[in-house]
């Protein structure tokens, strides 16, 4: 159980019974709760939208989602995007790439990359049929920083994504994947299928690409990673849904 209690306690500011830090072997186990960790963020998420959308315009609810999404988190995985976008697309080999994802300012490309993510997660998420977009999102967001970490290597010698790949394993994979496959099912029938697998191409591309620039993956990559299967999930639901097929 301990182990629930630090996924939530590292991916979201939610309140937790855990006391100090925990070890690298629980935090291991806490990857395979990611999508539920997810879900619940999602439950959470469209108990404000039920709330919300009886007093206030739907464009103003959806906002609100979007900023509660990124206060829930701490905003820690926008800021991996930031860094992400900093480092890859601003520095001229590894070594200076990783050396500017490490530097506390935010540079041109993290503010543009962190401004383009928001728009696209806010029009999306309007966009997208209410119950799928709002549980989804969160779950196929945080299953795919498992996905990312079982595949591609830790680009740094130390640090906390380490222990994350350190103790990462099939069956941690394969728990999470069918934690993240169940409720797209339910929600979508086949076209969860459909979802997860699209999902998982995509993704596995972006890492590729993340690898070829820095060596490998790190802490802050995966927070980017997140930000972007949220809303490459949003926009996947959306194309699903047009199709005539249930």
């Amino acid at each position: 159980m301990n182990s629930f209690w630090a996924a939530i306690q590292f991916l979201t500011i939610f309140p937790t019974p855990l006391k100090g830090e925990v070890n690298d072997k629980v935090m291991g186990l806490a990857l395979m709760y990611f999508p539920l960790v997810g879900l619940l963020l999602g439950v959470v998420l469209l108990v404000l939208y039920q709330i919300l959308i009886l007093v206030l315009p739907a464009p103003i609810v959806f906002a609100l989602l979007v900023a509660a999404l990124a206060i829930f988190t701490g905003g820690n995985h926008i800021d991996g995007l930031i860094d992400s976008c900093d480092g890859i697309f601003g520095g001229k080999n590894r070594e200076e790439r990783l050396t500017i994802m490490s530097d506390a300012r935010v540079g041109a490309f993290g503010v543009t990359g962190a401004v383009l993510l928001l728009l696209m997660k806010y029009v999306t998420i309007r966009s997208a049929p209410v119950l799928p977009a709002l549980l989804l999102m969160p779950v196929l967001g945080r299953w795919a920083m498992t996905y990312v970490i079982f595949f591609f290597p830790y680009a740094r010698g130390s640090g906390l994504g380490s222990s994350f790949k350190q103790e990462i394993t099939w069956k941690k994979l394969a728990i999470a994947s069918f934690l993240a496959l169940v409720p797209s099912v339910l929600l979508m029938t086949w076209k969860g299928i459909a979802l997860l697998g699209f999902l998982c191409g995509i993704i596995f591309g972006i890492g590729r690409f993340i690898q070829s620039r820095i060596g490998g993956l790190t802490g802050d990559n995966y927070g980017a990673v997140n930000e972007i299967a949220e809303v490459l999930t949003l926009l996947l639901i959306i194309m699903l849904d047009k199709l005539p097929y249930q």
